[in-house]
């Protein structure tokens, strides 16, 4: 045999395997491969901002665990990296990381220097600067990022071709994003307008639907008394009740509504009412979503408090009333009708301030009615956000989703049937989100360090913008940026006059790039390429449960305008990481685990061995103690290599004839090929450790200690080498097995006794035995009959306290015929494994053993 180590270690293998692979290209994307030939991989460019964590070596562990199976079956794997380094994550940190914050209205500093770079002096104030300089720190800081995010991920020994390397900010992404974003604008995809838009106060950017989470914040219920008129818009002296939690809001507000089917309000609709406080006169209106349980079942509608206001707004066809401002605050002007003197209260303040100054309004007015009830309700934040969202008025661009187009919200649940989902289920949470969108995809972002929007405006001779016709660059021209480039048949000294133009100022939210990984992993129509056609669509996308809405969505979304299929045709999902107390790992919620130091104490193949074991989908518990059995395990294949290796090289001078129990032991190696295959095949890569790793330990613990004695020529040559053959066929299929699993260990054990690197065998095939039921036992169960055996022997030396070389001087076996006659072809193995001199052997029903020693 080869270089066996006297002592075999797991420490130190990771940099020496990680180097000669990236030295040999062992996970290089043979280009010439073609489409039927390759398995192609749309990997998720994780975000580079802040620490790296165990849900980056998580879920990246069980895509490496397919991409090897699919090499080592024969496919050329088409596994690239790519890096998501733009957008609002990116920006924080930098901001946190230099003390900057950005200010469009800055000019650019040449060879500006940042007061510090990474931990803020005390009581440090951020300083603003320009755009173009907040953009050069952007760039400084993710190169510092992503280089620390690879060296995780060589460290992880995922298996990805990183000459394929690629960053959502690059000019290749940025110019896919603008190119693909052109298109569907020109097709009628892509559109602006003025509209109600979700929106964040502190990150003073719009907010799209699937970035919005629902969180319990405490609110309070205030009854107010709308004044009923008469059809000469005379008070009554009758009120109209609502509930309401918003007061502030009241000036907003432009109807009340009620459910159509409500009786106790059937005889208002159409009728008019006066706002409290503000004396404005609104109509009493009819929808459905009004709810007659909620509150006193009917509600004032304002412009705009919630998703319903919008909603109601919108096909009520009411006029605008806004009052809250991009920042946050009550906007200083009261609107048309607004009593004024009443409205100044408010003007300026903030949401909060403002509500309690409206509630004692209504108090001194006595239009507050009854005690205020507090409650507890969901409210809208930006997933990144630390304030409640609100609904305030601008110009935006959408991408079409089916928000707003039954057919084309079915033709895109239909396309999640064209994919197979491993778990299956996951497909119904696609199918939910698609069919639960009220808007359409809003892709622009007023932040900074992102894809520019790759258009411009004409201003009229008053310097007035005109929306209804953008200037678009030519395809052969991008990328651009319109806040420095010029459009075509403009000078730069016309940007911003009456007559000349202006460049949009928004960039693209990051999920609209990252939408479009696929085009940019594969450098969609990008010259000289020679990888598209080769790997679209793709085999598979691997990703977090969690952004099924966001990301697969929204990939699903361009893949359908642009090429009228769905991207892949596999989804695989994978689960969250668990504390033990089962709540989400996350930064927001600080119980976040590291996942350097976990490797340095345990080595990279235990912590691979602990994602792998988590079902396709399911959210898992972080466990140091599967990491220990991970570190055992990955140690003893290390150990059963050298100890199998130690007993010689095949004579192939010699032909034995096989025993069966190496026949059954290899039959049972049959049955765990085949299943392990089907199960990576389909996703499970759980099963498929699972059936291995049974029967490793098997093996090593049963089978190897029952066939050493012949192995070390015991019983002759002849039956030595029937063992050693044997034994040297299952280490070869068990290595081969675990390579995916366990990268490092099985290429350390693989290179003592072959050339090249295991990572590029042939995956095993089911065909090692031949004969396995001519006892007549099916399933193999001979051997378990003969290792059952052997145990009762080991546990009464166990349990007489003696040595277990202590010689058996009798041992009487009973049982059915067919368990005898298996326990006869074992009895040479089972002599020397177990000491015995005499072997007796009495029919019974149930298989029973005496020892005697």
């Amino acid at each position: 045999m080869a270089n066996v180590p006297d002592k075999p270690t797991l420490d130190g293998i990771e940099n020496r395997w990680a180097a000669q692979w990236e030295s040999d290209g062992i996970y290089a994307f043979d280009r010439s491969a073609t489409r039927e030939q390759v398995f192609s991989i749309d990997t998720p460019p994780p975000t580079v901002s802040g620490s790296l964590h165990m849900g980056h070596v998580f879920s990246y562990t069980h895509t490496d665990l397919i991409a090897r199976f699919q090499r080592m079956s024969g496919k050329a794997v088409f596994y690239p990296m790519g890096w998501d380094d733009n957008g609002l994550p990116t920006e924080r940190r930098v901001q946190n990381y230099f003390g900057v914050r950005c200010d469009a209205g800055q000019a650019y500093q040449p060879d500006f220097q940042p007061p510090f770079r990474g931990e803020p002096p005390k009581d440090h104030q951020t300083i603003a600067i320009s755009r173009p300089n907040f953009i050069e720190l952007c760039d400084e800081l993710v190169a510092i990022d992503e280089q620390v995010f690879e060296d995780l991920y060589r460290r992880l020994g995922i298996s990805v071709d990183w000459s394929l390397l690629y960053a959502t900010i690059d000019e290749r992404s940025r110019r896919i994003s603008q190119r693909a974003f052109l298109r569907n604008l020109a097709r009628g995809e892509a559109y602006s307008q003025e509209a109600p838009t979700m929106w964040d106060v502190d990150f003073q950017t719009a907010v799209a639907q699937a970035e919005m989470e629902d969180r319990e914040r405490p609110g309070a219920y205030h009854k107010l008394a709308f004044h009923q008129l008469d059809a000469e818009g005379a008070p009554t002296g009758d009120d109209v009740v609502i509930d309401t939690t918003r007061p502030e809001l009241l000036a907003a507000c432009v109807a009340l509504v009620a459910h159509p089917d409500d009786e106790r309000y059937q005889p208002l609709f159409g009728s008019t009412v006066r706002t409290p406080l503000y004396g404005v006169d609104v109509p009493v209106m009819a929808h459905r979503l009004a709810q007659p349980d909620k509150g006193t079942g009917i509600a004032m509608i304002c412009t705009f408090g919630d998703t319903n206001d919008v909603t109601w707004w919108r096909e009520l066809n009411l006029p605008m009333r806004s009052i809250i401002g991009r920042n946050g605050r009550i906007l200083a002007d009261a609107p048309d009708g607004v009593n004024p003197e009443m409205y100044a209260a408010i003007a300026s303040q903030t949401v909060k301030a403002a509500q309690r100054t409206v509630v004692e309004q209504l108090t001194e007015s006595g239009e507050l009615i009854g005690e205020i009830r507090t409650i507890t309700h969901p409210v809208k934040f930006y997933e990144k956000g630390d304030r409640p969202l609100e609904i305030v008025t601008s110009r935006q661009w959408y991408i079409r989703n089916g928000g707003r187009d039954a057919d084309l919200r079915e033709a895109l649940v239909a396309r999640g049937s064209e994919m197979t989902w491993h778990p299956g289920h996951m497909r119904h949470r696609y199918e939910n989100w698609v069919e639960g969108l009220n808007g359409d995809w809003l892709v622009s972002r007023q932040r900074f360090f992102g894809v520019p929007i790759p258009v411009w405006y004409r201003l009229d001779d008053r310097g007035e913008i005109d929306y209804s016709s953008p200037i678009v660059p030519a395809e052969s021209d991008l990328p651009v940026d319109p806040s420095t480039d010029v459009p075509v048949g403009y000078t730069a000294d016309q940007r911003g006059i009456p007559g000349g133009f202006i460049g949009d100022p928004d960039i693209f939210d990051t999920w609209a790039t990252s939408s479009l990984t696929p085009q940019i992993a594969a450098c969609w129509e990008e010259p000289g390429a020679n990888l598209w056609d080769r790997v679209f669509p793709m085999d598979v996308r691997p990703q977090g449960h969690d952004i099924i809405r966001t990301w697969l969505f929204s990939t699903v979304v361009r893949s359908h305008h642009e090429f009228g299929q769905a991207p892949w045709t596999n989804a695989a999902l994978s689960g969250w990481i668990l504390d033990p107390d089962r709540k989400k790992m996350s930064k927001s919620k600080g119980n976040v685990v590291t996942p350097i130091a976990l490797f340095d104490q345990y080595g990279t193949d235990a912590v691979r061995y602990w994602a792998a074991s988590a079902r396709p989908g399911v959210d898992t518990a972080f466990s140091e103690e599967q990491m220990k059995v991970g570190r055992k395990f990955a140690n003893k294949l290390l150990n059963v290599t050298r100890f199998v290796l130690g007993f010689g090289d095949v004579d192939t001078s010699i032909t034995p004839t096989p025993s069966m129990v190496d026949t059954w032991m290899l039959a049972r190696l049959d049955a765990v090929v085949d299943e392990a295959t089907r199960a990576l095949a389909a996703f499970d890569y759980a099963r498929a450790l699972e059936r291995t790793e049974e029967f490793f330990w098997w093996f090593c613990d049963d089978y190897v200690e029952l066939v050493k004695g012949r192995a070390y020529e015991a019983v002759g040559p002849e039956a030595a080498q029937a063992a050693r053959r044997s034994l040297l066929t299952a280490l070869d299929v068990i290595q081969r097995l675990l390579a995916p699993f366990l990268p490092f260990a099985t290429e350390e054990a693989w290179s003592w006794w072959k050339s090249g690197s295991i990572h590029q065998t042939q995956w095993p095939t089911a065909t090692l035995a031949a004969g396995a039921g001519d006892a007549g036992l099916d399933n193999h169960a001979g051997l378990d009959h003969v290792c059952e055996v052997m145990a009762r022997v080991r546990r009464a030396k166990t349990e007489a306290q003696t040595s277990q070389k202590t010689p058996v001087t009798r041992l009487v076996v009973s049982g059915p015929a067919a368990i005898l006659e298996a326990v006869r072809i074992g009895q040479v193995d089972l002599t020397e494994a177990g000491t015995i001199e005499v072997f007796e052997y009495l029919e019974s029903d149930t298989l029973d053993c005496t020892v005697q020693l």
